[in-house]
């Protein structure tokens, strides 16, 4: 059986060598960080996976590979060569009828044997000795066949049919990279795009919230006495909750929404549930208060949307804060190395309008990519789907490390090939997605003839090696090397879009 396999693969490689398609390498992904400002960054957090992710997508012929190449000249020079019947099928993949002759197969019967006697140590014979036939198929059983071609003939049809005196036939699949199909006549030309900034994207507004909060931090914290919670002060809570049944019964108990020792800014209340800092007001030191809070549909953590819920807070202390006035003399302490309060406003505004660009950069870069992404079809294989959610994940777990989120075994547990795959499984939609926007990047790349510089290539890839090297990771320099020119390639799309497309900006 193992035989019969083995031959079949070869005879697929060198029936897909002398095809069309063998010229056909899947493109490479990229991911929606092409809108990052740096490019060093970009291409840093789109190249391989760290070498203790298992996901792994280069594919390995069979140990037997330099045979199927013997073969494949082999049958160049005899009369007799494979026959293959190409068939396209659904989600880019080619199918191969292959049919192998019986001077071939006699051929690649023992130059697969001769390779595995090469291969294998069988033990109780030497190198060199002479392996009976019986024992030298029956050590490698199981062995031979690795992730290569996918043959899709059963294998006990292709164990029953195979025969050293007759015509060997199957099937094989092979990935083909994807069509992209327009999904109109302009394809990408006159494109317009709206671009969504949300309201907390404001320099002037930022600027003063910044310069009230170094403000805030030179103030002093008196307790309050004598009345009870106002906006302004600072409390501290102890929160319980509840989730509260149809029937208006208590149901389980909400251990994510709870908290003991919670200080809570009433001036920062941006992430509390509605209605929850309004219930609040007036409660003072030891006192108790019962209220019910509806979680909107939209609310940050996922288990608790749309609940409804019974809190209990207890107040156990209440400050409020003692500033001092706002005037020059204070403008050294707010930022060092300033005398006056305009020189602190004008120097927080200028950050606050550098980081407002970056942001108006980043979402328009988004904007363009998810509009390229509706404008397309494309019957995304399986290979590329598996390689650019691997990359995805691996550049995740990549970051989490550089921020160190991540110990060594937790590291380990989220690089197993379970994670893996559950990563794949729920982030599918979104994979396809970017597969999409890359595919359509490659497109108008190669349609507009843009070009980036050779010395650009080179100084991201070394910086993307540097930073394996600063993690000690191992790393692909030819996979990095493609994944760079990815990035470099939707850079130069994305800027040759913005002078070529409609753009109009909403604030939200």
């Amino acid at each position: 059986m193992e035989l019969a396999t083995t031959t079949a693969t070869a005879a697929a490689a060198v029936a897909y060598a002398s095809s069309p398609h063998s010229r056909i390498s899947s493109p490479r992904a990229v991911s929606v960080s092409w809108s990052s400002p740096s490019l060093a960054s970009s291409s840093r957090s789109l190249s391989t996976s760290p070498a203790s992710c298992p996901a792994s997508t280069s594919r390995r012929w069979l140990p037997v590979a330099s045979a199927a190449v013997e073969l494949r000249e082999a049958a160049a020079g005899s009369g007799d060569s494979v026959r293959v019947t190409e068939t396209p099928q659904p989600g880019s993949i080619v199918k191969f009828s292959v049919e192998v002759p019986t001077s071939i197969i006699q051929e690649c019967y023992q130059l697969t044997l001769q390779e595995y006697a090469k291969r294998f140590k069988v033990p109780g014979f030497r190198p060199g000795k002479i392996i009976p036939e019986n024992i030298l198929i029956n050590y490698v059983e199981d062995r031979a066949l690795e992730d290569s071609v996918r043959i899709l003939t059963q294998f006990d049809d292709m164990r029953s049919s195979f025969t050293l005196d007759g015509v060997f036939r199957y099937d094989v699949a092979v990935d083909v990279a994807p069509e992209v199909r327009w999904l109109s006549e302009d394809k990408y030309k006159n494109l317009k795009v709206v671009v969504e900034i949300d309201e907390a994207v404001d320099a002037e507004k930022a600027t003063e919230k910044e310069l009230q909060r170094r403000h805030k931090a030179l103030g002093l914290l008196r307790i309050v006495a004598d009345r009870g919670l106002q906006i302004g002060d600072l409390v501290v809570l102890d929160i319980f909750a509840e989730s509260i049944n149809s029937d208006g019964s208590k149901g389980e108990k909400l251990s994510s929404a709870e908290s003991t020792g919670f200080h809570l800014d009433t001036e920062q209340n941006n992430n509390l549930v509605p209605g929850f800092l309004g219930s609040l007001i007036g409660i003072r030191p030891g006192e108790t208060r019962s209220f019910p809070i509806q979680f909107p549909e939209s609310f940050e953590q996922e288990s608790l949307r749309g609940v409804r819920a019974q809190f209990t807070v207890v107040c156990k202390e209440l400050f409020y804060r003692e500033l001092p006035e706002m005037d020059d003399s204070l403008a050294g302490k707010l930022l060092p190395g300033c005398n006056t309060i305009a020189e602190v406003r004008e120097r927080i505004l200028e950050r606050c309008k550098e980081v407002e660009k970056t942001a108006i950069e980043q979402a328009t870069d988004n904007a363009i990519l998810d509009q390229l992404g509706k404008l397309v079809e494309v019957d995304v294989p399986r290979a590329l789907f598996q390689e650019q959610g691997q990359q995805l994940y691996g550049a995740k777990l990549l970051q989490l490390q550089a921020e160190r989120k991540l110990d060594r075994d937790q590291l380990a547990s989220l690089s197993s090939q379970r994670s893996v795959q559950a990563y794949l499984e729920d982030e599918k939609e979104n994979i396809t997605r970017i597969i999409k926007q890359m595919l359509a990047v490659g497109d108008i790349f190669k349609s507009e003839n843009l070009q980036y510089s050779t010395e650009l290539l080179i100084k991201e890839v070394e910086n993307s090696v540097a930073e394996f090297k600063q993690y000690n990771q191992d790393y692909d320099e030819d996979n990095i090397k493609q994944q760079v020119q990815d990035v470099l390639e939707a850079a130069k799309v994305l800027e040759w879009l913005k002078e070529n497309c409609t753009i109009e900006y909403v604030r939200r």
